[in-house]
Protein backbone atom coordinates (compact mmCIF):
# COMPACT_ATOMS: atom_id res chain seq x y z
CA UNK A 1 0.00 0.00 0.00
CA UNK A 2 1.36 3.38 -0.95
CA UNK A 3 1.82 5.76 1.97
CA UNK A 4 2.82 8.96 0.22
CA UNK A 5 1.35 11.99 2.00
CA UNK A 6 -0.76 14.21 -0.21
CA UNK A 7 -1.20 17.93 0.27
CA UNK A 8 -4.12 20.31 -0.09
CA UNK A 9 -4.70 21.11 -3.77
CA UNK A 10 -6.24 24.30 -5.12
CA UNK A 11 -5.04 24.22 -8.70
CA UNK A 12 -6.68 26.45 -11.27
CA UNK A 13 -8.64 25.33 -14.34
CA UNK A 14 -5.60 26.17 -16.42
CA UNK A 15 -3.61 23.33 -14.87
CA UNK A 16 -5.06 20.76 -17.29
CA UNK A 17 -1.84 20.68 -19.38
CA UNK A 18 0.18 19.20 -16.50
CA UNK A 19 0.89 15.47 -16.27
CA UNK A 20 -1.93 13.51 -14.61
CA UNK A 21 -1.57 13.15 -10.89
CA UNK A 22 -1.34 9.51 -9.80
CA UNK A 23 -3.38 8.40 -6.78
CA UNK A 24 -4.59 5.08 -5.55
CA UNK A 25 -8.14 6.27 -4.77
CA UNK A 26 -10.02 9.23 -6.23
CA UNK A 27 -13.26 10.18 -4.47
CA UNK A 28 -15.79 12.44 -6.22
CA UNK A 29 -17.40 14.82 -3.73
CA UNK A 30 -16.82 15.96 -0.15
CA UNK A 31 -20.26 15.81 1.42
CA UNK A 32 -21.26 13.33 4.11
CA UNK A 33 -20.39 10.36 1.87
CA UNK A 34 -17.09 11.64 0.48
CA UNK A 35 -15.82 12.72 3.89
CA UNK A 36 -16.82 9.40 5.45
CA UNK A 37 -14.87 7.57 2.75
CA UNK A 38 -11.84 9.81 3.23
CA UNK A 39 -11.92 9.44 7.01
CA UNK A 40 -12.15 5.65 6.74
CA UNK A 41 -9.15 5.57 4.43
CA UNK A 42 -7.16 7.77 6.78
CA UNK A 43 -8.06 5.70 9.82
CA UNK A 44 -6.52 2.56 8.35
CA UNK A 45 -3.38 4.29 7.13
CA UNK A 46 -4.23 4.92 3.47
CA UNK A 47 -2.95 8.36 2.50
CA UNK A 48 -2.71 8.04 -1.28
CA UNK A 49 -6.13 9.43 -2.11
CA UNK A 50 -7.82 12.65 -3.18
CA UNK A 51 -11.31 14.08 -2.77
CA UNK A 52 -12.30 15.86 -5.97
CA UNK A 53 -14.61 18.72 -5.01
CA UNK A 54 -16.07 21.13 -7.55
CA UNK A 55 -16.76 23.84 -4.95
CA UNK A 56 -14.36 25.69 -2.66
CA UNK A 57 -15.24 23.90 0.57
CA UNK A 58 -16.47 20.59 1.92
CA UNK A 59 -20.11 19.98 2.80
CA UNK A 60 -21.96 18.87 -0.33
CA UNK A 61 -25.70 19.39 0.01
CA UNK A 62 -25.27 21.27 3.28
CA UNK A 63 -22.80 23.67 1.71
CA UNK A 64 -24.98 24.35 -1.34
CA UNK A 65 -28.45 24.62 0.18
CA UNK A 66 -28.34 27.94 2.00
CA UNK A 67 -31.93 29.01 1.39
CA UNK A 68 -33.85 30.65 4.25
CA UNK A 69 -35.09 28.09 6.75
CA UNK A 70 -32.86 25.25 5.51
CA UNK A 71 -32.76 22.52 8.15
CA UNK A 72 -32.65 18.75 8.52
CA UNK A 73 -35.76 16.64 9.07
CA UNK A 74 -33.86 13.99 11.05
CA UNK A 75 -32.74 14.59 14.62
CA UNK A 76 -29.16 15.84 14.98
CA UNK A 77 -28.00 12.98 17.20
CA UNK A 78 -28.92 10.55 14.43
CA UNK A 79 -28.05 12.72 11.43
CA UNK A 80 -24.32 12.71 12.17
CA UNK A 81 -21.44 10.26 12.01
CA UNK A 82 -21.59 7.45 14.55
CA UNK A 83 -17.82 7.79 15.04
CA UNK A 84 -17.98 11.58 15.51
CA UNK A 85 -20.84 12.44 17.85
CA UNK A 86 -21.39 16.11 18.54
CA UNK A 87 -22.49 16.84 22.11
CA UNK A 88 -22.99 20.52 21.29
CA UNK A 89 -25.91 20.41 18.87
CA UNK A 90 -27.95 23.50 19.79
CA UNK A 91 -31.30 22.03 18.70
CA UNK A 92 -32.88 18.63 18.37
CA UNK A 93 -33.17 19.27 14.61
CA UNK A 94 -30.21 21.21 13.29
CA UNK A 95 -30.25 23.99 10.73
CA UNK A 96 -28.01 24.21 7.68
CA UNK A 97 -25.24 26.40 9.15
CA UNK A 98 -24.84 24.04 12.12
CA UNK A 99 -24.61 20.93 9.94
CA UNK A 100 -22.16 22.59 7.57
CA UNK A 101 -20.01 23.68 10.52
CA UNK A 102 -20.08 20.10 11.83
CA UNK A 103 -18.86 18.73 8.48
CA UNK A 104 -16.11 21.33 8.27
CA UNK A 105 -14.96 20.59 11.82
CA UNK A 106 -15.06 16.83 11.21
CA UNK A 107 -13.00 17.17 8.02
CA UNK A 108 -10.38 19.11 9.96
CA UNK A 109 -10.47 16.81 12.99
CA UNK A 110 -9.72 13.72 10.89
CA UNK A 111 -7.21 15.38 8.56
CA UNK A 112 -9.25 14.92 5.39
CA UNK A 113 -9.19 18.52 4.21
CA UNK A 114 -5.52 18.07 3.29
CA UNK A 115 -6.65 15.50 0.70
CA UNK A 116 -9.20 17.77 -0.95
CA UNK A 117 -8.73 19.20 -4.43
CA UNK A 118 -11.13 22.15 -4.49
CA UNK A 119 -12.37 23.63 -7.74
CA UNK A 120 -11.98 20.18 -9.29
CA UNK A 121 -15.27 19.35 -10.97
CA UNK A 122 -15.14 15.98 -12.67
CA UNK A 123 -15.95 16.45 -16.36
CA UNK A 124 -15.10 12.92 -17.51
CA UNK A 125 -13.88 9.62 -16.08
CA UNK A 126 -12.93 6.69 -18.32
CA UNK A 127 -11.62 3.25 -17.47
CA UNK A 128 -8.35 2.41 -19.23
CA UNK A 129 -8.23 -1.37 -19.60
CA UNK A 130 -4.56 -1.50 -20.59
CA UNK A 131 -3.34 0.69 -17.74
CA UNK A 132 -5.99 -0.67 -15.34
CA UNK A 133 -6.57 2.84 -14.16
CA UNK A 134 -9.35 5.39 -14.15
CA UNK A 135 -8.50 8.43 -16.25
CA UNK A 136 -10.27 11.32 -14.53
CA UNK A 137 -10.48 14.75 -16.12
CA UNK A 138 -11.39 17.70 -13.91
CA UNK A 139 -11.44 21.47 -14.09
CA UNK A 140 -8.30 21.40 -11.92
CA UNK A 141 -6.30 19.00 -14.06
CA UNK A 142 -6.18 15.28 -14.74
CA UNK A 143 -5.86 12.37 -12.34
CA UNK A 144 -5.13 8.66 -12.75
CA UNK A 145 -6.53 6.39 -10.06
CA UNK A 146 -6.62 2.67 -9.47
CA UNK A 147 -9.97 3.06 -7.72
CA UNK A 148 -12.73 5.60 -8.34
CA UNK A 149 -15.39 6.26 -5.69
CA UNK A 150 -18.35 8.42 -6.71
CA UNK A 151 -19.79 10.20 -3.69
CA UNK A 152 -21.48 12.85 -5.80
CA UNK A 153 -24.83 12.17 -4.14
CA UNK A 154 -28.41 12.28 -5.35
CA UNK A 155 -29.11 15.81 -4.10
CA UNK A 156 -26.25 17.47 -5.95
CA UNK A 157 -27.66 18.73 -9.24
CA UNK A 158 -30.82 20.88 -9.28
CA UNK A 159 -33.70 19.92 -11.55
CA UNK A 160 -35.26 22.83 -13.43
CA UNK A 161 -38.87 22.67 -14.59
CA UNK A 162 -39.79 22.62 -18.27
CA UNK A 163 -42.24 25.53 -18.32
CA UNK A 164 -42.90 27.58 -21.46
CA UNK A 165 -41.39 31.06 -21.18
CA UNK A 166 -39.18 30.39 -18.16
CA UNK A 167 -36.14 31.71 -20.03
CA UNK A 168 -37.97 34.97 -20.81
CA UNK A 169 -38.59 35.92 -17.18
CA UNK A 170 -36.97 39.29 -16.46
CA UNK A 171 -37.14 39.20 -12.69
CA UNK A 172 -34.92 37.19 -10.35
CA UNK A 173 -34.93 33.38 -10.69
CA UNK A 174 -33.44 31.23 -7.95
CA UNK A 175 -33.41 27.47 -7.48
CA UNK A 176 -33.64 26.48 -3.83
CA UNK A 177 -30.23 24.79 -4.11
CA UNK A 178 -28.63 27.87 -5.66
CA UNK A 179 -30.00 30.58 -3.40
CA UNK A 180 -28.78 34.12 -3.99
CA UNK A 181 -28.37 35.53 -0.50
CA UNK A 182 -27.53 38.97 -1.92
CA UNK A 183 -31.06 39.32 -3.28
CA UNK A 184 -33.55 40.83 -0.84
CA UNK A 185 -37.13 39.64 -1.37
CA UNK A 186 -38.58 42.13 1.10
CA UNK A 187 -41.61 43.90 -0.32
CA UNK A 188 -41.59 41.81 -3.50
CA UNK A 189 -44.21 39.69 -5.22
CA UNK A 190 -42.69 36.21 -4.93
CA UNK A 191 -43.71 32.99 -6.64
CA UNK A 192 -42.60 29.59 -5.31
CA UNK A 193 -42.96 26.62 -7.63
CA UNK A 194 -43.15 23.37 -5.70
CA UNK A 195 -44.43 22.24 -2.32
CA UNK A 196 -41.81 19.69 -1.32
CA UNK A 197 -39.25 19.57 1.46
CA UNK A 198 -37.44 22.78 0.43
CA UNK A 199 -40.61 24.79 -0.16
CA UNK A 200 -42.08 24.00 3.26
CA UNK A 201 -38.99 25.60 4.79
CA UNK A 202 -38.55 28.53 2.39
CA UNK A 203 -42.14 29.78 2.35
CA UNK A 204 -42.51 30.26 6.13
CA UNK A 205 -39.08 31.91 6.28
CA UNK A 206 -39.82 34.59 3.67
CA UNK A 207 -43.61 34.98 3.87
CA UNK A 208 -43.50 37.65 6.62
CA UNK A 209 -41.08 39.77 4.54
CA UNK A 210 -42.71 39.80 1.12
CA UNK A 211 -45.62 41.82 -0.24
CA UNK A 212 -47.24 38.67 -1.57
CA UNK A 213 -46.30 35.05 -2.08
CA UNK A 214 -47.95 32.68 -4.54
CA UNK A 215 -47.21 29.01 -3.95
CA UNK A 216 -47.75 26.86 -7.04
CA UNK A 217 -48.73 23.38 -5.95
CA UNK A 218 -49.00 20.35 -8.19
CA UNK A 219 -49.56 17.74 -5.46
CA UNK A 220 -50.13 18.42 -1.75
CA UNK A 221 -47.84 16.78 0.78
CA UNK A 222 -48.54 14.98 4.01
CA UNK A 223 -47.13 17.14 6.81
CA UNK A 224 -46.64 16.16 10.44
CA UNK A 225 -45.59 18.35 13.41
CA UNK A 226 -41.92 19.14 13.90
CA UNK A 227 -40.95 18.23 17.47
CA UNK A 228 -38.00 20.60 17.51
CA UNK A 229 -36.63 22.23 20.66
CA UNK A 230 -33.39 23.77 21.95
CA UNK A 231 -30.95 21.44 23.68
CA UNK A 232 -30.44 22.64 27.23
CA UNK A 233 -26.87 23.60 28.26
CA UNK A 234 -26.95 21.04 31.08
CA UNK A 235 -27.81 18.32 28.54
CA UNK A 236 -24.85 19.27 26.38
CA UNK A 237 -22.55 19.12 29.39
CA UNK A 238 -23.95 15.70 30.25
CA UNK A 239 -23.33 14.41 26.71
CA UNK A 240 -19.71 15.54 26.98
CA UNK A 241 -19.25 13.91 30.38
CA UNK A 242 -21.11 10.69 29.55
CA UNK A 243 -20.63 9.93 25.82
CA UNK A 244 -22.52 6.67 26.19
CA UNK A 245 -25.70 8.64 26.93
CA UNK A 246 -25.61 10.28 23.50
CA UNK A 247 -24.98 6.91 21.84
CA UNK A 248 -27.98 5.49 23.70
CA UNK A 249 -30.17 8.38 22.56
CA UNK A 250 -29.00 7.81 18.99
CA UNK A 251 -30.03 4.17 19.32
CA UNK A 252 -33.48 5.10 20.59
CA UNK A 253 -34.01 7.57 17.75
CA UNK A 254 -32.87 4.99 15.21
CA UNK A 255 -35.16 2.28 16.57
CA UNK A 256 -38.19 4.58 16.72
CA UNK A 257 -37.75 5.58 13.10
CA UNK A 258 -37.30 1.98 11.94
CA UNK A 259 -40.82 1.21 13.18
CA UNK A 260 -42.10 3.35 10.32
CA UNK A 261 -40.73 0.79 7.85
CA UNK A 262 -43.37 -1.66 9.01
CA UNK A 263 -46.05 0.63 7.60
CA UNK A 264 -44.11 1.79 4.55
CA UNK A 265 -42.92 -1.60 3.34
CA UNK A 266 -44.73 -4.36 5.23
CA UNK A 267 -48.22 -3.65 6.58
CA UNK A 268 -49.82 -0.39 5.47
CA UNK A 269 -52.23 -0.43 8.41
CA UNK A 270 -49.34 0.70 10.63
CA UNK A 271 -49.37 4.03 8.76
CA UNK A 272 -52.88 4.90 9.90
CA UNK A 273 -51.78 6.57 13.17
CA UNK A 274 -49.30 8.71 11.21
CA UNK A 275 -52.04 9.64 8.76
CA UNK A 276 -54.36 10.63 11.60
CA UNK A 277 -51.61 12.76 13.11
CA UNK A 278 -51.08 14.55 9.78
CA UNK A 279 -54.81 15.15 9.28
CA UNK A 280 -55.18 16.52 12.80
CA UNK A 281 -52.21 18.81 12.22
CA UNK A 282 -53.81 20.15 9.02
CA UNK A 283 -57.24 20.64 10.60
CA UNK A 284 -55.76 22.39 13.62
CA UNK A 285 -53.73 24.87 11.58
CA UNK A 286 -55.95 25.53 8.54
CA UNK A 287 -59.45 26.81 9.30
CA UNK A 288 -60.53 27.67 5.75
CA UNK A 289 -62.28 24.53 4.43
CA UNK A 290 -61.45 25.27 0.78
CA UNK A 291 -57.76 25.78 1.50
CA UNK A 292 -57.74 22.73 3.74
CA UNK A 293 -59.23 20.63 0.94
CA UNK A 294 -56.55 21.87 -1.48
CA UNK A 295 -53.84 20.92 1.03
CA UNK A 296 -55.24 17.43 1.65
CA UNK A 297 -53.43 14.65 -0.27
CA UNK A 298 -55.45 11.94 -2.00
CA UNK A 299 -52.76 9.27 -1.74
CA UNK A 300 -51.53 7.05 1.09
CA UNK A 301 -49.19 8.77 3.51
CA UNK A 302 -45.59 7.77 2.85
CA UNK A 303 -46.09 7.32 -0.90
CA UNK A 304 -44.26 10.64 -1.23
CA UNK A 305 -41.82 12.00 1.29
CA UNK A 306 -43.51 12.84 4.61
CA UNK A 307 -42.69 16.43 5.54
CA UNK A 308 -42.31 17.93 9.00
CA UNK A 309 -43.22 21.53 9.76
CA UNK A 310 -45.03 23.64 12.33
CA UNK A 311 -45.18 26.80 10.23
CA UNK A 312 -45.95 25.65 6.67
CA UNK A 313 -49.74 25.69 7.02
CA UNK A 314 -49.82 29.04 8.87
CA UNK A 315 -47.60 30.55 6.15
CA UNK A 316 -49.78 29.47 3.22
CA UNK A 317 -52.86 30.56 5.20
CA UNK A 318 -51.50 34.08 5.75
CA UNK A 319 -53.33 37.10 4.22
CA UNK A 320 -50.46 37.81 1.80
CA UNK A 321 -50.19 34.18 0.65
CA UNK A 322 -52.04 32.29 -2.08
CA UNK A 323 -52.00 28.57 -2.82
CA UNK A 324 -52.31 28.12 -6.60
CA UNK A 325 -53.41 24.71 -7.88
CA UNK A 326 -54.54 25.51 -11.43
CA UNK A 327 -51.23 24.58 -13.01
CA UNK A 328 -48.85 26.89 -14.87
CA UNK A 329 -49.57 27.56 -18.54
CA UNK A 330 -46.63 29.89 -19.19
CA UNK A 331 -44.20 32.32 -17.66
CA UNK A 332 -44.00 35.83 -19.05
CA UNK A 333 -41.29 38.47 -18.50
CA UNK A 334 -42.94 39.81 -15.33
CA UNK A 335 -45.74 37.38 -14.52
CA UNK A 336 -47.00 33.81 -14.36
CA UNK A 337 -50.12 32.69 -16.18
CA UNK A 338 -52.03 29.65 -14.97
CA UNK A 339 -54.21 27.34 -17.01
CA UNK A 340 -57.36 29.01 -15.78
CA UNK A 341 -56.22 32.22 -17.50
CA UNK A 342 -55.23 34.13 -14.35
CA UNK A 343 -52.05 36.23 -14.63
CA UNK A 344 -50.13 37.02 -11.45
CA UNK A 345 -47.43 39.75 -11.43
CA UNK A 346 -44.13 38.34 -10.15
CA UNK A 347 -40.84 39.94 -9.12
CA UNK A 348 -38.91 36.88 -7.94
CA UNK A 349 -39.36 33.26 -8.96
CA UNK A 350 -38.19 30.53 -6.56
CA UNK A 351 -37.82 27.05 -8.06
CA UNK A 352 -38.25 24.47 -5.29
CA UNK A 353 -38.28 21.73 -7.89
CA UNK A 354 -35.83 19.21 -6.48
CA UNK A 355 -32.89 17.38 -7.99
CA UNK A 356 -31.85 14.87 -10.64
CA UNK A 357 -32.21 11.70 -8.58
CA UNK A 358 -33.07 8.86 -10.97
CA UNK A 359 -30.99 10.40 -13.77
CA UNK A 360 -27.78 11.33 -11.97
CA UNK A 361 -25.73 13.75 -14.11
CA UNK A 362 -22.46 12.19 -12.88
CA UNK A 363 -23.57 8.97 -14.62
CA UNK A 364 -23.16 10.69 -17.99
CA UNK A 365 -19.50 11.42 -17.24
CA UNK A 366 -18.32 7.97 -16.12
CA UNK A 367 -17.49 5.45 -18.87
CA UNK A 368 -16.62 1.82 -18.29
CA UNK A 369 -14.71 -0.91 -20.10
CA UNK A 370 -16.72 -0.85 -23.33
CA UNK A 371 -16.83 2.95 -23.52
CA UNK A 372 -20.48 3.21 -22.53
CA UNK A 373 -21.44 5.68 -19.84
CA UNK A 374 -23.28 4.73 -16.68
CA UNK A 375 -26.22 6.72 -18.01
CA UNK A 376 -26.32 4.56 -21.13
CA UNK A 377 -26.08 1.35 -19.12
CA UNK A 378 -28.87 2.65 -16.89
CA UNK A 379 -31.14 3.68 -19.77
CA UNK A 380 -33.74 1.15 -18.59
CA UNK A 381 -33.21 1.94 -14.90
CA UNK A 382 -30.34 2.08 -12.44
CA UNK A 383 -28.90 -1.34 -11.58
CA UNK A 384 -26.05 -2.38 -9.30
CA UNK A 385 -24.76 -4.96 -6.90
CA UNK A 386 -25.33 -4.00 -3.28
CA UNK A 387 -26.17 -0.45 -4.48
CA UNK A 388 -22.42 0.08 -4.86
CA UNK A 389 -20.86 -1.57 -7.91
CA UNK A 390 -21.85 -1.98 -11.57
CA UNK A 391 -20.79 -4.71 -14.00
CA UNK A 392 -18.54 -3.35 -16.74
CA UNK A 393 -17.11 -0.64 -14.47
CA UNK A 394 -14.05 -2.15 -12.77
CA UNK A 395 -12.77 -0.59 -9.56
CA UNK A 396 -15.72 1.81 -9.43
CA UNK A 397 -17.75 2.19 -6.24
CA UNK A 398 -20.87 4.29 -5.85
CA UNK A 399 -21.88 5.90 -2.56
CA UNK A 400 -25.48 7.11 -2.28
CA UNK A 401 -26.15 5.24 -5.51
CA UNK A 402 -29.16 3.15 -6.60
CA UNK A 403 -31.59 2.02 -3.89
CA UNK A 404 -29.72 3.59 -0.98
CA UNK A 405 -32.24 6.36 -0.33
CA UNK A 406 -34.42 6.32 2.76
CA UNK A 407 -37.63 8.17 3.45
CA UNK A 408 -37.81 7.60 7.18
CA UNK A 409 -34.37 7.81 8.80
CA UNK A 410 -30.83 9.15 8.57
CA UNK A 411 -29.00 8.86 5.26
CA UNK A 412 -25.76 8.88 7.24
CA UNK A 413 -26.54 5.38 8.52
CA UNK A 414 -26.74 4.11 4.94
CA UNK A 415 -23.58 5.97 3.95
CA UNK A 416 -21.59 4.39 6.78
CA UNK A 417 -22.88 0.97 5.72
CA UNK A 418 -21.70 1.51 2.15
CA UNK A 419 -18.34 2.92 3.19
CA UNK A 420 -17.68 -0.23 5.24
CA UNK A 421 -18.46 -2.31 2.15
CA UNK A 422 -16.10 -0.29 -0.04
CA UNK A 423 -13.40 -0.41 2.61
CA UNK A 424 -13.65 -4.20 2.77
CA UNK A 425 -13.37 -4.33 -1.03
CA UNK A 426 -10.16 -2.28 -0.87
CA UNK A 427 -8.81 -4.51 1.90
CA UNK A 428 -9.61 -7.54 -0.25
CA UNK A 429 -7.70 -6.05 -3.15
CA UNK A 430 -4.72 -5.46 -0.87
CA UNK A 431 -4.85 -8.94 0.69
CA UNK A 432 -5.12 -10.73 -2.66
CA UNK A 433 -2.84 -8.40 -4.60
CA UNK A 434 -5.57 -7.50 -7.05
CA UNK A 435 -5.26 -4.78 -9.66
CA UNK A 436 -8.90 -5.07 -10.69
CA UNK A 437 -12.12 -5.95 -8.88
CA UNK A 438 -15.44 -6.08 -10.70
CA UNK A 439 -18.88 -7.38 -9.87
CA UNK A 440 -20.54 -9.93 -12.13
CA UNK A 441 -23.67 -9.27 -14.22
CA UNK A 442 -25.31 -12.22 -12.47
CA UNK A 443 -24.86 -10.62 -9.04
CA UNK A 444 -26.24 -7.38 -10.37
CA UNK A 445 -29.34 -9.07 -11.76
CA UNK A 446 -29.85 -10.96 -8.51
CA UNK A 447 -29.75 -7.70 -6.58
CA UNK A 448 -32.17 -6.08 -9.00
CA UNK A 449 -34.56 -8.99 -8.43
CA UNK A 450 -34.12 -8.62 -4.66
CA UNK A 451 -35.04 -4.93 -4.82
CA UNK A 452 -38.05 -5.65 -7.04
CA UNK A 453 -39.25 -8.37 -4.67
CA UNK A 454 -38.87 -6.19 -1.59
CA UNK A 455 -40.56 -3.25 -3.36
CA UNK A 456 -43.73 -5.18 -4.17
CA UNK A 457 -46.55 -4.21 -1.86
CA UNK A 458 -44.77 -1.13 -0.49
CA UNK A 459 -46.51 2.21 -0.23
CA UNK A 460 -44.13 3.69 -2.81
CA UNK A 461 -45.43 1.44 -5.58
CA UNK A 462 -49.03 1.09 -4.48
CA UNK A 463 -49.80 4.26 -2.57
CA UNK A 464 -51.52 6.08 -5.43
CA UNK A 465 -48.91 8.74 -6.19
CA UNK A 466 -46.04 9.53 -8.53
CA UNK A 467 -42.81 10.57 -6.83
CA UNK A 468 -39.12 11.10 -7.42
CA UNK A 469 -38.61 7.75 -5.70
CA UNK A 470 -39.60 6.05 -8.97
CA UNK A 471 -37.92 6.31 -12.36
CA UNK A 472 -39.66 6.97 -15.68
CA UNK A 473 -40.51 3.29 -15.96
CA UNK A 474 -42.24 3.25 -12.59
CA UNK A 475 -39.50 1.21 -10.95
CA UNK A 476 -38.09 1.86 -7.51
CA UNK A 477 -34.43 2.59 -8.25
CA UNK A 478 -33.95 5.09 -5.46
CA UNK A 479 -35.12 3.74 -2.09
CA UNK A 480 -33.97 0.81 0.00
CA UNK A 481 -37.35 -0.96 0.48
CA UNK A 482 -36.71 -2.64 3.83
CA UNK A 483 -35.30 -2.12 7.31
CA UNK A 484 -31.96 -0.32 7.14
CA UNK A 485 -30.30 -2.79 9.52
CA UNK A 486 -30.83 -5.41 6.80
CA UNK A 487 -28.96 -3.21 4.34
CA UNK A 488 -26.12 -2.93 6.84
CA UNK A 489 -26.01 -6.71 7.21
CA UNK A 490 -25.92 -7.04 3.42
CA UNK A 491 -22.99 -4.63 3.12
CA UNK A 492 -21.07 -5.56 6.26
CA UNK A 493 -18.46 -7.39 4.18
CA UNK A 494 -17.66 -7.81 0.51
CA UNK A 495 -19.55 -10.66 -1.13
CA UNK A 496 -16.33 -11.92 -2.71
CA UNK A 497 -18.07 -14.73 -4.59
CA UNK A 498 -19.86 -12.11 -6.69
CA UNK A 499 -16.67 -10.47 -7.93
CA UNK A 500 -14.00 -11.18 -10.51
CA UNK A 501 -10.51 -10.26 -9.34
CA UNK A 502 -7.49 -9.73 -11.61
CA UNK A 503 -4.07 -9.98 -9.94
CA UNK A 504 -1.56 -7.20 -10.43
CA UNK A 505 0.80 -8.08 -13.27
CA UNK A 506 -1.65 -10.43 -14.99
CA UNK A 507 -1.77 -10.03 -18.79
CA UNK A 508 -4.62 -7.98 -20.14
CA UNK A 509 -6.01 -11.02 -21.98
CA UNK A 510 -6.58 -12.73 -18.62
CA UNK A 511 -8.66 -9.76 -17.59
CA UNK A 512 -10.67 -10.02 -20.80
CA UNK A 513 -11.28 -13.73 -20.24
CA UNK A 514 -12.31 -13.14 -16.63
CA UNK A 515 -14.72 -10.42 -17.68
Amino acid sequence: MTSTTRTHVTTSPGAGAAAPREVRVAVIGSGFAGLAMGITLRQRGETDFVLLERADDVGGTWRDNTYPGAACDVQSHLYSYSFAPNPDWPRSYSEQPEIQAYLQATADRYGVRAHCAFGAEVTAARWDDDARRWQVRTTAGEFRAQVLVSAAGALADPAYPDIPGLETFEGTVMHSARWDSSHDVSGEKVAVIGTGASAVQIVPAIQPQVESIAVYQRTPAWVVPRTDHPVKPWARRLYRLVPGLQRALRGVLYASREFLVIGLAKRRAFLKPVGRLARAHLHRQVRDPRLRAALTPDYTIGCKRILISNDWFPAVSAPNAELVTAGIAEIRPRSIVTRDGVERPTDTLVLATGFHVTDLPIAERIRGRDGRSLAEVWADGMVSNRSTTVAGFPNLFLLVGPNVGVGHTSMVYMIESQVAYVDDALRTMDAEGLAVLETTPQAQEAYRALIARKSRGTVWLGGGCASWYLDEHGHNTTLWPDFTFRFRKLTRALDRENYVGIPAGAPVREQEEAA
